[in-house]
């Protein structure tokens, strides 16, 4: 499943990075009194398209299925929410540590309880601590029941008086956003090409396989656990900064339901696919919803037809484009199997 990929791929993404880090100067031009708004909606892309890609980690590496993933995205945003000063913002260099321990915390604690099963075992137990966590949050005062919690300020990210970036600022913020997405890419990148993640691999082919050769693999499965809650953490983090607030609904089932969509959608273990995921996604979504009020239909008709037409999502279309796969099929038609003998019929011929 880890393997390198076509170059092909690396000159995509790099030229849709280079698109979305310029719409500041081609989105007024291009969409006019909207550009704010769409500024908004691709910076949620953005945020949307880390909390898939952690997700890829389990699902599409390790081979877990959680649909309880929404649990670590709904604690980042309430983690800001709770922790953050009443009439002051509150310091970055300290939320973002805070944020990422109580999640890898959570995550430990959860980890140790649910890689013990496998399966439909694994979903549910995911699903199940979700949901508790859901309902406890809904019915807590502290946590402003189901109306949530508002945020006043966003966090601050300065040294002494001397600001390093305004994230009050919709641009700023964009550009904060997409440098954390690149950030959890490049390290998934490498921690997949890892040794650390070839056994991940191993664990998602064949774990009894891996048991035999010696590795424990109950504990690489709790530390890739860990890792995909507190990068969802993040990502919770980043919406709850961008909106305002911290709702229940970040923590419910059908979070986790939308955001393993776009991980289908985009293609799993591929890091990468979950990125396009989101995007497409998302732009289907608001197509939809300002096409018909029935925008739930198209969309899962959509689903549908995209794991019909393409089992492997967008990566796999990228990764190995139709054309490709039938010139290839093609050419060894054409050469024959090897080691057979030659395809061209025999003829009799008698010598005198």
């Amino acid at each position: 499943m880890l393997h390198r990929y076509p170059k092909r791929v690396a000159i995509i993404m790099l030229v849709l990075t280079a698109l979305v880090a310029t719409f500041p100067l081609w989105g007024e031009a291009a969409f006019g009194n909207q550009a704010n708004f769409m500024l908004e909606k691709l910076t949620f892309m953005l945020i949307l398209a880390l909390f898939a890609m952690s997700l890829d980690l389990l699902v599409g590496v390790l081979g877990l299925v959680s649909l309880g993933h929404a649990l670590f995205f709904g604690l980042g945003a309430y983690t800001l929410a709770l922790a953050s000063p009443d009439f002051s913002p509150a310091s970055m260099w300290w939320m973002l540590p805070l944020v990422m321990g109580i999640s890898a915390c959570v995550g430990l604690l959860i980890g140790v309880l649910v890689i013990r099963t496998k399966g439909i075992f694994f979903i549910m137990t995911t699903l199940a601590f979700g949901q508790m966590l859901y309902y406890f949050v809904s019915t807590s005062r502290f946590a402003g029941g189901t109306d949530g919690v508002f945020i006043m300020f966003r966090p601050s990210l300065a040294i002494g008086e001397s600001t390093l970036l305004d994230l009050d600022n919709p641009y700023s913020f964009f550009y904060f956003c997409l440098g954390m997405l690149l950030i959890g890419y490049l390290f998934l990148r490498w921690l997949t090409r890892s040794y650390f993640g070839q056994v991940l691999d191993g664990i998602h082919d064949n774990e009894h396989r891996m048991q035999a050769l010696g590795y424990t693999t109950g504990g690489y499965k709790l530390v890739a656990f860990v890792i995909s809650g507190v990068m969802a953490a993040i990502a919770g983090m980043l919406a709850a900064m961008q909106y305002g607030f911290a709702n229940p609904a970040q923590l419910g089932w059908h979070t986790s339901g939308e955001v393993l969509m776009m991980l289908i959608f985009g293609g799993m273990g591929t890091i990468f696919g979950p990125i396009l995921g989101a995007f497409a996604y998302e732009i289907l979504l608001f197509t939809y919803e300002h096409m018909t009020t029935h925008w739930p239909i198209l969309m899962g008709l959509t689903i549908i037809a995209a794991v019909l037409v393409l089992p492997r999502g967008i990566a796999g279309l990228i990764i190995a484009p139709p054309w490709h796969r039938k010139r290839h099929t093609t050419t060894e038609t054409a050469e024959g199997p090897k080691g057979s003998p030659s395809a061209q019929p025999a003829t009799n011929s008698k010598e005198g």
